[in-house]
């Protein structure tokens, strides 16, 4: 029995002392370089950039010494020889604050669409901060290393390991969806929002790619973490609104601009009780039938951007659906296309393990949760999967 709590703590220190290695750039080490837009970018040509680039926010860069940066942080970009500063970020601007201010509130969604053109030629560095993650730009020393509460079986002294950024999974709990990475960075351990970070290059490090890193890593410690149900870890948020199949897109998106949402459940409206298609509902023990999100806008060109403003949400998201090549293959048969998106649903009892592997492996940032009849009853989102798994490493 000795021998065998030997041999165990022997490999448990051995991961340790593997894992006392890992460091933020870890997440970063296959990361492109940074997508950024300049602050004199109209809205149009930033959108562009997010649709091509596939990334959803985009951090704005102007000269030094003419802006504030948000939250009075200074994230400066400086040449790696000399010193001398090229640019300053300002704020990021993400899908939600493009869609914030396409969905004006003068904007009807019918005649009041022709003011997209106009709307969309302003500057990008009119539209910073029309969404709360906007407000603030928050950097992670890649140097930091990755910290994790290993105990050991024979003892009551516990290791640091480095499984878990805790400096990076505090900052993702709170909601804060990226961060950007000076890759070589004079700071040692600092983490959020710095007042003055200067560096030739940066990437970016989002939740996601902290998703993968817990999805990849296989250690006892977070196993056993991974085996406990979503409601057992508190993962669960049971109040949810979102709207109803009958919903237009441009009132959807007037209603997540109001509540900061950057997604909504798509819910089968009723035929017995009046609603307002218009604002959000309560989704609780709703029929869900779809997800509709700031992501979406992304895939549709801004030459079809006005035209689909008026359809409903679920009208929108299933020509999303259909591929050029389903599409084509339909029209040949004289057949309508199927809508092939995938809902990505758990129940309240499964595993965060299975749920992690689904956020992963279908690339999405939120799970909703359903009962046996497959009606709504709550979410699982990045943020909450993150929170919980760092105050169960606590």
């Amino acid at each position: 029995m000795q021998a065998t709590m030997e041999v165990t703590n022997s490999r448990d220190e051995a991961a340790a002392r593997r894992l006392s290695h890992k460091k933020v750039s870890d997440l970063t080490a296959e990361k492109r370089r940074l997508v950024e837009v300049p602050y004199t970018a109209s809205l149009a040509h930033t959108m562009n950039a997010l649709v091509a680039n596939r990334v959803v926010a985009v951090p704005v860069a102007t000269p030094p010494g003419h802006w504030i940066g948000a939250g009075g942080s200074m994230i400066l970009e400086s040449d790696k020889q000399t010193g001398a500063v090229r640019k300053h970020y300002i704020g990021m601007v993400t899908m939600l604050d493009i869609l914030a201010h396409i969905a004006g509130d003068e904007i009807d969604g019918a005649g009041g669409v022709d003011e997209i053109d106009q709307r969309m030629a302003v500057p990008v560095s009119s539209v910073i901060g029309h969404c709360l993650e906007s407000l603030s730009l928050w950097t992670l020393n890649p140097n930091t290393r990755q910290v994790f509460f290993y105990p050991l079986l024979n003892s009551n002294i516990a290791v640091f390991s480095s499984f878990i950024i805790l400096n990076c999974m505090e900052v993702f709990s709170k909601g804060i969806h990226r961060a950007m990475v000076p890759m070589d960075s004079q700071m040692e351990s600092a983490a959020g929002v710095e007042l003055v970070e200067s560096a030739s290059s940066y990437r970016m490090v989002t939740q996601m790619d902290l998703m993968r890193f817990l999805k990849s890593h296989d250690d006892s410690e977070l196993n056993a973490i991974m085996s406990r149900t979503v409601s057992q870890l508190g993962a669960v948020k049971e109040t949810i609104f979102g709207v109803t199949d009958r919903t237009k897109v441009i009132e959807a998106i007037k209603a997540m601009r109001t509540a900061s949402l950057n997604a909504v459940p798509i819910l089968r409206s009723s035929s017995s009780i009046p609603e307002d298609h218009t604002q959000l509902i309560n989704g609780r023990a709703r029929k869900l039938i779809g997800t509709f999100s700031a992501t979406d806008l992304r895939e549709c060109p801004i030459a079809q951007l006005k035209s689909r403003l008026p359809v409903s949400v679920l009208e929108f998201t299933e020509k999303l659906s259909v591929s050029p090549a389903e599409l084509a293959a339909a029209l040949d048969v004289g057949a309508a296309a199927t809508p092939s998106r995938e809902l990505v649903t758990c129940r309240a009892d499964s595993f965060l393990g299975e749920v992690v592997d689904k956020v992963v492996t279908k690339h999405v940032h939120r799970v909703w949760v359903v009962d046996q009849l497959n009606l709504l009853v709550g979410l699982v989102s990045l943020t909450d999967i993150i929170r919980v798994i760092r105050l169960s490493l606590l």
